[in-house]
């Protein structure tokens, strides 16, 4: 691995201190943060024009030194290829170094003219690139996802993804277009993706969930099962408080409670009231007559009872009647 920061500072030695210093306040390179033209000509008290004739002036006076290290731009391109070109900035940083050797990586970047740095906008992540025409076939691919997306109204996996026939990505193999297309979403700052590799709008809360009621659902998609409010609050973690989420539960018509404390998804077909107005819909639905067995089946589907709950109501007279079948209907009103 490379030392950066030694780099840097090799190809800082032949410059005046002026420009030294201009330099190292503009990229950051003692630690503090990165300046602006403003702030350092305010010092030096010269215009912004004159520090950006002064930077420039000491990085033309760099570049010609770059030939020593073309082991390290070798690598930087090499690491640029392996994500289709291009890279989202953040994560391209922390792929080739320490965080303590950002700001110099950034810097070495900056002098190559091999790379290319693309600043961040409202909709779009900053990112350095090799080949600008890659980055334009990222954007038209994020714009056709985005139309996805909201085609769909829900999260949808890479694996689901068609690629457009004239997109140059299509013919490759199956692997490399996702591989191109999940580097391609990462620069967007609209589209997010979620536990589950599911990805969709950063405003849904399926991908993007920013309330307590929101996490808990992610979590019963995907246990996939009833859950008791504490192990919920438990599961999601974060020190959330296991009462707030039991009234979260109550309110949001995402959930319904199905037994003592205990919440399901709506979604999977749990119902909500007593017992008896759950058999009294089955069998209503059913318009016949139901054995005992198959109104059990269809009751456990709806809530989490024991089955001797189930049996009392039935044996209720008031509301249900067993034919001499042995099957079970209801007194009509």
């Amino acid at each position: 691995m490379f030392n950066y920061k030694k780099v840097s500072s090799s190809l800082l030695k032949g410059l005046l201190p002026r420009e030294k210093e201009v330099l190292a306040r503009r990229f950051g390179l003692e630690g503090s943060e990165r300046e602006t033209l403003e702030s350092i000509g305010k010092d030096f008290g010269v215009s912004r024009e004159r520090v950006r004739q002064i930077e420039n002036k000491a990085i033309s006076k760099i570049k010609p030194q770059l030939v020593r290290y073309k082991d390290l731009t070798d690598y930087f391109i090499k690491t640029l290829k392996k994500t289709a070109d291009f890279r989202k900035e953040e994560l391209l940083l922390s792929q080739l170094g320490e965080e303590k050797e950002r700001e110099h990586i950034f810097f070495l970047l900056h002098l190559s003219d091999a790379f290319i740095r693309f600043p961040e906008t409202k909709e779009r992540h900053a990112l350095w690139t090799i080949s600008p025409k890659s980055f334009s076939f990222a954007q038209e691919l994020i714009d056709v996802f985005y139309r996805k997306l909201k085609k769909v109204s829900r999260p949808i996996s890479l694996d689901g993804f068609e690629f457009p026939k004239n997109h140059p990505w299509a013919k490759l193999s199956p692997k490399k277009r996702k591989n191109f297309l999940k580097y391609s979403l990462e620069l967007s700052k609209i589209i997010f993706s979620n536990q589950e590799g599911l990805y969709g709008l950063k405003d849904w809360p399926e991908v993007n969930p920013r309330f307590v009621k929101d996490k808990a659902y992610l979590l019963f998609k995907k246990e996939g099962r009833p859950l008791h409010f504490l192990e919920a609050a438990e599961l999601i973690g974060s020190q959330v408080n296991f009462q707030t989420l039991h009234n979260e539960l109550i309110r949001d018509p995402r959930f319904v409670l199905v037994g003592r404390g205990i919440y399901a998804l709506k979604e999977w077909g749990y119902e909500e009231g007593y017992v008896k107005d759950i058999i009294l819909k089955i069998l209503q639905k059913a318009k016949k007559p139901l054995s005992k067995d198959e109104i059990l089946q269809e009751v456990l589907k709806r809530k989490l009872v024991k089955k001797n709950t189930v049996l009392l109501n039935l044996a209720n007279k008031k509301y249900f009647l067993r034919t001499p079948q042995g099957k079970y209907t209801f007194h009509q009103a």
